[in-house]
């Protein structure tokens, strides 16, 4: 028994998932909307990487560590699962959500440790700077994949969601901070990815396996 948990402390690495849940994420251009889409991706990656040790934060005003790195990936799934657009407040804290999956992952003993951050906007909240989030990240060797997400040009968005619960959607512009997100990907040794649909959104996690 001790000989086989050896054997998977070994050959698994760290993943820290970081998750945009602003209210934008609800967004049309994925199907049913970028976060179901972002989801189902980040469970079928998470069901892919069998031996690995798997965290989840996600941020929008603020950033919250859902679930530590754990080899439990049922844990993780039913996270996943339970993660709804519009539950951190407004705003988008990139470094926020950066700095907490650093926080868990700095530590860690493994070979490989990854961060992969999706947003589909611009950092427009927070104490830590993303930039500053990067550099500790550099500093603690994890390599950060950034994905954004969102189409080329406008996107149906959700207009209003506090006030009569019910959701109206109008055509905006969609902007990503994108030379930020390259900045953190290539200063950490990662990779920068543009998700405009649900097949990019697949290809891109299929990538990342592949690299990692």
């Amino acid at each position: 028994e001790t000989l086989k948990e050896e054997e998977i402390k070994a050959e698994g690495i760290d993943i820290f998932l970081v998750l945009d849940v602003s209210y934008s994420m609800l967004a049309k251009d994925l199907t049913p909307d970028r976060m179901e889409a972002s989801k189902r991706v980040a469970t079928d990656f998470v069901e892919r990487r069998k031996h690995d040790r798997i965290g989840l934060a996600l941020f929008g005003g603020e950033a919250f560590t859902q679930c530590p790195l754990t080899t439990d990936h049922r844990v993780v799934k039913e996270f996943l699962a339970g993660t709804k657009a519009g539950i951190l407040g407004q705003g988008t804290a990139i470094g926020m959500g950066l700095s907490s999956a650093v926080n868990h992952i700095k530590d860690s003993e493994s070979e490989s440790k990854i961060i992969i951050l999706l947003t589909d906007g611009v950092s427009n909240t927070g104490y830590i700077q993303p930039m500053t989030a990067a550099e500790i990240a550099v500093e603690f060797g994890a390599k950060v994949y950034t994905i954004g997400v969102g189409t080329q040009g406008e996107a149906l968005y959700p207009i209003n969601p506090a006030s009569t619960g019910r959701l109206r959607y109008q055509p905006v512009k969609v902007e990503i901070d994108e030379v930020l997100l390259k900045k953190i990907s290539e200063m950490s040794g990662g990779k920068y990815f543009r998700a405009t649909d649900d097949k990019s959104l697949e290809s891109i996690y299929a990538e990342i396996d592949r690299l990692e």
